[in-house]
């Protein structure tokens, strides 16, 4: 009996989230996943805003003059409302990355639509357009993409990461990353909170190195080109 229970458990979970991860992942063609732009690129960031980094990496962006799109958390941009007017201020897009970073493997329907409803609802009250949605680790569940639709957001996934969370990564394994991973129409997927200690910190020094290299061979568009 409670070998057929672990099984039955087990199926579900398949059918809940994993499978439509891995089909939303590798099979399905209507989730941008990379870009048919000649000699161009999108540099995306998960997770923040947070105000230990990313008002630094945004100081960076603008001395590089390199404009990127910022997946947001929407409980941060909430309480840093401050560093998310900026973002727009000086030319980079956002867009929706839930609201308080929960994976959907163990979030429900209604939590799934609290999620949308609350961070919506912060973006509205503070007239922040958004028009895309990243899942947290890009994992879904069934109701994920539905509520997507629902408040009218293209999903949007990336080609390029170099494991800039990861405690084992260094900022040369990130710059080696980037530099060896990026090519025409890559939409990289960074970083500016979360992941291991001060990994962000690491992220933002790869890219004083990386931004001018890849400025000599690409145009970096974002999320307002794709339209």
């Amino acid at each position: 009996m409670n070998s057929v229970i672990i099984a039955l458990v087990i199926l579900i979970g398949l059918s809940y989230a994993v499978i439509p991860t891995c089909y939303y992942r590798f099979f399905d063609k209507k989730i941008i996943k990379t870009m048919d732009k000649k000699d161009s690129i999108m540099l995306t960031f998960d997770d923040g805003p947070d105000e230990r980094y990313t008002n630094t990496l945004l100081d960076l962006l603008k001395k590089n003059d390199v404009k990127a799109s910022f997946f947001l958390v929407a409980d941060k941009a909430k309480k840093n409302p401050n560093i998310v007017n900026r973002m727009i201020e000086e030319g980079h897009k956002i867009a929706l990355h839930s609201y308080s970073h929960q994976n959907a493997l163990f979030t429900g329907y209604w939590s799934v639509k609290r999620d949308f409803e609350n961070s919506m609802k912060i973006m509205k009250e503070n007239n922040w357009k958004v028009n895309y949605y990243r899942p947290p680790w890009g994992d879904i569940n069934i109701f994920t993409l539905l509520f997507a639709k629902k408040n009218g957001l293209m999903p949007m996934l990336w080609s390029v990461m170099a494991e800039d969370w990861s405690r084992f990564s260094t900022v040369e394994t990130i710059e080696k990353k980037l530099l060896k991973r990026v090519k025409e129409g890559s939409i990289i997927c960074l970083h500016d909170s979360n992941g291991a200690e001060k990994a962000p910190e690491r992220t933002i020094q790869a890219l004083r190195t990386v931004l001018p290299i890849l400025k000599e061979k690409y145009k970096f568009i974002t999320l307002e080109d794709m339209t």
